[in-house]
């Protein structure tokens, strides 16, 4: 967990919501659905990134609610 932000992270009794570099959870939840709402609220009010991992640990989502390096052109 290298980048700034938010991650929701599978862990032995559900998913937790981690901040990037800590080793310990914000919040741990039930389902995945709960922690991606709580994440994505801490995100958004933190200016910063969410990441959304899968059960094998990799990164299967991603949002920005901050200044985003790459905005979308149009």
């Amino acid at each position: 967990m290298s980048k700034k932000g938010q991650h929701v992270v599978p862990n032995r009794d559900g998913w937790s919501v981690r901040k990037s570099g800590s080793s310990r959870a914000t919040a741990v939840y039930g389902t995945q659905k709960e922690a991606i709402d709580k994440a994505r609220e801490i995100a958004r009010n933190q200016k910063t990134e969410l990441y959304v991992h899968g059960r094998d640990g990799r990164i299967r989502e991603r949002d920005s609610y901050g200044n985003d390096p790459y905005p979308p052109k149009g």
